[in-house]
């Protein structure tokens, strides 16, 4: 349990169990609303930025983050993020320089190479109520009423080759059951090519060749499986993409393709 020093800025802690489970952290439930397109600076904005979460401060102590660590607050009033180890989600609340994240969400799994005393370091950093942002160059650091600090940099962009991308839209089951088909992801190579990986039902390869921004994707081949009717419609859908010239943009660890039809496909970098 966290030491019980901040009287008035937590509600409840965080407790890192050996438990796959998302549980509430109600805490630091303050009168704004969320969403709002919030920034540091007119050329440094806080919101739609993949930040990668470098170390986290408290009471004097501070904690390196796993390299895996990040945190993405967007205009919609959402904060999503990732400890390393556990993902987390909660309301953001921006203000000018302030932010403040509510009704914070984390998994409570036990990870053998993310340190304990940092995820409970960041839980209680992260919900300590209104935060103070400052930015220096590409860095940004989240400062608490007492203090504490979180200390991010902005994330670089994922390759496009050799990375695992998951699919996200379209995503006909966001939470598929272990070992449930559902969960398509693409990698591309750069050597060979091709693009390889699995659809919402089938195994897919095809050649890729990417110059000046497009992809031009061949013929696909595929495995010859039958799914439900939701994975199937998804299916169709990228597969709509092959055999043709798209348009591709990397945005830190997001990838969007787009057709001549003006259809997306988006995808998140694996971690």
């Amino acid at each position: 349990m966290y030491r019980q020093k901040r009287k008035q800025q937590r509600s409840k802690t965080l407790t890192v169990a050996a438990v796959a489970a998302l549980v509430p952290l109600a805490a630091a439930c303050g009168s704004e609303k969320a969403g709002g397109s919030g920034s540091v600076g007119a050329d440094k904005p806080l919101t739609g930025v993949q930040w990668s979460i470098d170390s986290v401060t408290v009471d004097g102590t501070t904690h390196r983050a796993p390299d895996a660590a990040r945190v993405r607050i967007d205009d919609s009033g959402e904060a999503v993020g990732s400890t390393g180890c556990n993902t987390f989600s909660a309301r953001a609340a921006v203000d000018g320089e302030h932010v403040r994240l509510s009704d914070a969400m984390f998994t409570e799994k036990a990870c053998g190479k993310t340190p304990i005393d940092f995820e409970k370091s960041l839980g209680r950093t992260l919900t300590a109520g209104s935060l103070t942002t400052t930015s220096e160059g590409e860095r940004l650091t989240l400062t608490t009423s007492d203090g504490d600090t979180v200390r991010l940099s902005r994330a670089k962009d994922a390759s496009l080759y050799g990375t695992e991308w998951t699919v996200t839209d379209p995503d006909p089951d966001t939470n598929p059951a272990p070992g449930r088909k559902g969960r398509a992801h693409l990698t591309f190579d750069r050597d060979a090519k091709t693009v390889a990986g699995r659809l919402p039902c089938n195994h897919v390869n095809a050649e890729a060749t990417v110059r000046d921004g497009h992809i031009t994707l061949g013929t696909p081949s595929t495995t010859r499986m039958m799914c439900e009717g939701s994975l199937m419609d998804a299916e169709k859908r990228m597969l709509r993409f092959f055999g043709d010239r798209i348009d591709y943009r990397i945005d830190q660890g997001i990838l969007t393709l787009t057709s001549k039809d003006g259809d997306t496909v988006r995808a998140v970098a694996a971690q």
